[in-house]
């Protein structure tokens, strides 16, 4: 009978799935176990050889396994806090470096020392960079797991710190598998190929990228570079593949138009800023005929936040910008809408701000790492993904070798955004008119 059919096809299915969902749990329970014994062991050969299985358990989980061992290492693997109440007691009793070592040492959660070991592992550190990457995607509707992801960023802060990253050029001698990488990493203009890279990584181009030893053929970040002479307005002639090779020796301007991070694993672990600035000092030293060192850089909140803004809010609430950002698909602007377009990009970039820094995410490297907002560049980008994300336009931050330390203090210290005074004057078009300063 076909209904008899479907109930033992639903039965036969429920206990499949029970049977896959004991296996897992099975499995982690077990790689946890293995865990505390790693910890609670201090035998070198011992520890090694438990480490490599333990890598070898995380890798053999499967989704399900994964999610109860997130569970395990944020229930079971943190801190006592009977323990640390205790030593926090004590040291408050008699501050000695005694009690403090004791309080540091109680207050450590052992997942740390979990992930520490697992490193010992050949292979160790790329698994945990991967563990941390389904960690991430967790988190969204997880959020108990978050101590978990303090561990580990606290951690990789130390092991992925500027002492042990080595800056290497990329040119077309690089190996075939890490340039097949950056085509299929790049996060910003994507690249079409073998050829157009090889333009990318002609005399006029540059491209360089940070390696940590524990990932070798693993780029953490890379960064593209252009020689031109002038400030540029436009991402196109850049991309082209057609056009010509300059010499780098008679271009005045160095534009970084695309920076990519290439681990979701390592996300908030910062690489870009110490990258920027040590290949602006490389070139500079290379090239002494270079006098610009800039970015061609997107805006990509810009055209969600123009959306997000009421109705009553200004010149963002007139019915052509309104119109302009609902569009979808998004189309380019009317050239009438340049000036109010450009003074919202203007106040998006530099006066928004949220949890202590500017809300664009591209905005917020460059002028965390003490650029100067310089320029917006109208139609800079009218691909659908420059029309998606920032209506078109796109923006030069300027890296001023003399003022970068300067800019970045003013940054954090005083919340200010160095701006070049095209950008201030934009800016002060969206600010209500105070009494007394004119208007009819």
């Amino acid at each position: 009978m076909p209904g008899t059919r479907a109930i033992l096809d639903r039965l036969v299915g429920s206990f499949a799935a029970a049977a896959r969902a004991n296996r897992s749990e099975r499995r982690a329970l077990r790689l946890a176990k293995l865990l505390r014994t790693l910890i609670s062991e201090r035998g070198e050969s011992s520890g090694a050889l438990m480490a490599r299985r333990s890598v070898a358990l995380y890798n053999g989980l499967d989704e399900e396994g994964r999610r109860l061992f997130f569970d395990l290492l944020a229930r079971d693997f943190s801190p006592d806090p009977d323990e640390v109440v205790a030593a926090a007691e004590a040291y408050r009793r008699e501050p000695s470096p005694a009690n403090l070592a004791r309080l540091q040492r109680v207050a450590e959660p052992p997942r740390q020392e979990v992930f520490r070991r697992m490193n010992m592992a050949p292979g160790g550190t790329a698994v945990l960079v991967g563990l941390r990457q389904v960690l991430l995607d967790q988190l969204r509707e997880r959020a108990h797991l978050e101590s978990v992801n303090d561990d580990l960023t606290h951690l990789f802060g130390s092991w992925f710190n500027r002492g042990f990253l080595e800056l290497r050029r990329i040119d077309w001698s690089t190996p075939a598998a890490i340039l097949e990488k950056l085509i299929a990493y790049e996060a910003v203009h994507e690249i079409q190929g073998f050829p157009d890279l090889k333009r990318r990584l002609e005399r006029d181009r540059r491209c360089f990228a940070f390696f940590h030893p524990a990932l070798p053929g693993e780029p953490l970040v890379f960064v593209e570079v252009a020689f031109v002479d002038e400030l540029p307005t436009a991402v196109a002639p850049i991309l082209s593949r057609e056009s010509a090779v300059g010499d780098p020796r008679k271009a005045r301007c160095a534009v970084f138009y695309s920076i990519t991070s290439c681990q979701a694993g390592l996300k908030g672990i910062s690489f870009g800023n110490f990258l920027i600035k040590q290949v602006a000092q490389d070139l500079h030293e290379e090239l002494p005929n270079l006098r610009i060192f800039a970015t061609l850089s997107p805006l990509p909140g810009f055209r969600s936040w123009l959306r997000r803004q009421p109705a009553d809010r200004g010149i963002a609430s007139a019915a052509p910008i309104r119109q302009c950002a609902q569009a979808d698909p998004p189309r380019e602007p009317a050239g009438e809408l340049r000036q109010p377009l450009e003074a919202l990009a203007a106040r998006y970039l530099a006066r928004e701000w949220e949890d202590g820094h500017v809300l664009d995410p591209v905005a917020r490297f460059h002028l965390g790492n003490g650029a100067r907002l310089e320029r917006l560049n109208w139609m800079a980008d009218t691909s659908a993904k420059g029309l998606r994300q920032s209506l078109g336009l796109m923006v030069n931050y300027v890296y001023d070798l003399e003022d970068v330390e300067r800019n970045h203090e003013d940054y954090v210290n005083r919340h200010v955004v160095a701006c070049s005074a095209a950008i201030d004057r934009l800016v002060r078009l969206t600010e209500p008119e105070q009494p007394g300063t004119g208007g009819t």
